[in-house]
């Protein structure tokens, strides 16, 4: 049976990985992945980086931005690739931010069918537009023409 190679190109990766090849390049240049050089100055990424992606891939899925990503995996120590006891404890500090999004959403969508019923008509009461009048309280009149 061979051995498997040490590294691997960017395209074994964006095989692998489901990613393409500009994406890999992208969190690259992000600091959330790395590679090394060849010689011929061709890029190489080391095995781990396949777990490193699914980690980016699993976050990136529930919504979590790339800067809170990268603020994640710089807490691990040398870099390393996260293992499962990783995941927990990182995605735990995430889960507060997303029961405030799934919370805003959720308004988001009632407010949406009020607006069905106001049809842009009342700028003082659409939620959507202007939520809680912010508009008028600043100033009496228009203040918003688009």
């Amino acid at each position: 049976m061979p051995t498997p190679a040490p590294s691997l190109t960017p395209a074994e990766v964006a095989v692998r990985s489901g990613l393409s090849v500009p994406t890999l390049h992208y969190y690259e240049r992000e600091g959330l992945i790395r590679s090394t050089r060849t010689g011929g100055n061709q890029r190489r990424y080391a095995r781990e980086t396949l777990r490193r992606l699914a980690f980016i891939r699993a976050a990136v899925r529930v919504g979590v931005p790339l800067a809170d990503i990268r603020a994640a995996l710089d807490t691990l120590p040398d870099g390393r690739t996260p293992t499962p006891a990783d995941w927990a404890a990182l995605s735990a500090r995430w889960h507060a931010q997303l029961d405030e999004r799934i919370a805003a959403l959720t308004r988001l969508r009632d407010d949406l069918s009020g607006c069905i019923r106001c049809g842009c008509l009342s700028l003082s009461t659409c939620a959507l537009y202007n939520p809680g009048d912010g508009y008028g309280q600043e100033h009496p009149g228009g203040n918003r023409l688009s």
